[in-house]
């Protein structure tokens, strides 16, 4: 080996081969498979420029989008036992939480944060994806209750915005005991006499599915999000038969009448503003008409013979 090929053709190949631009400026649509660049596509929340497709949408975007100027207070979240089972597969389960709280910078898949939609205030918790695709454990079902909580304190709405693969199966029958919790946390809201919505996104499976999240007051759901429990394949290869074509998608959903709308990203945060409007006001939005008064009989017309 020569100077040639020991010092001059590294000089040049790291001239040559820097990387000035970062890997991340470009995204690939999954339905039309366009490359979006990347500042286009957080301009336009993450909606798919030439086929409307939703896209999913990081969890700060999301709550900057609905909040009012995008400014909202997070709340500190109870902190259940970490690892009670004391579970590892290919790591431990201790050392997959740590890596997923370093890549996003979150304790866990849930967050809860209250502040003004449309000058009102409201209190939401937003599933975080990007956390081990947003699986409902301990913690999850902690910071529902608190958001619960928080809802009837501050005599405010409660917006829970599920994006979830259902339940961790890492902390085994601790984490399906979630369920029911999330169901109290919703009846402690509706007992205060408080509104409940649910803004299902993509996905929105398993056992979140199979709880809070179908328990809305009113259901919303973006455009081509997946709902549902089990899985497609799963369910075709159960009952033997072709599923319907956009089976478990949010326009199928409100076709059979389980989801109330189905809303796109851009209309979302009107459409969340219009509905609490209606839902909180005490005083009717128009004039109201007076009945006739029906404590005397009235006057028959007189029968007349053909």
């Amino acid at each position: 080996m020569n100077w040639l090929t020991s010092y001059v053709r590294p000089k040049i190949s790291a001239l040559v081969n820097r990387k000035d631009m970062p890997d991340n400026l470009w995204q690939k649509c999954g339905s039309c498979s366009q490359m979006i660049y990347q500042k286009e596509l957080e301009l336009n929340l993450n909606v798919c420029p030439h086929c409307d497709h939703h896209l999913r949408m990081p969890i700060t975007a999301r709550l900057e989008m609905l909040f009012d100027g995008g400014e909202y207070q997070c709340i500190e979240l109870p902190q259940p036992a970490v690892d009670p089972l004391k579970f590892k597969d290919k790591k431990k389960y201790t050392d997959r939480l740590k890596e997923y709280q370093a890549k996003t910078s979150e304790k866990d898949a849930i967050k809860v944060a209250h502040g003004k939609i449309d000058g009102r205030m409201v209190v939401v918790a937003a599933f975080n994806f990007a956390f081990m695709g947003g699986s409902m454990g301990m913690a999850v079902g902690e910071g529902i209750l608190a958001a619960a909580k928080l809802a009837v304190v501050q005599e405010a709405p409660l917006v829970t915005i599920p994006a979830s693969g259902g339940a961790r199966m890492q902390e085994g029958i601790l984490s399906l005991m979630q369920m029911p919790r999330s169901i109290i946390a919703v009846d402690l809201v509706r007992e205060a006499g408080l509104p409940y919505i649910v803004i299902l996104t993509d996905p929105t499976t398993g056992g979140v599915t199979a709880s809070f999240a179908m328990l809305g007051d009113i259901a919303l759901a973006e455009p081509g999000a997946i709902i549902g429990f089990a899985g497609a394949r799963v369910i075709k290869e159960t009952i033997r038969e072709e599923l319907p074509e956009g089976f478990q998608r949010s326009e199928y959903l409100w076709d059979h009448g389980m989801v109330d709308m189905v809303v796109p990203r851009k209309q979302l945060k009107k459409k969340l503003g219009d509905l609490l409007d209606l839902l909180m006001s005490k005083k009717p939005k128009a004039s109201v008409l007076q009945l006739a008064d029906k404590s005397e009989p009235a006057e028959l017309p007189p029968i007349t013979k053909a």
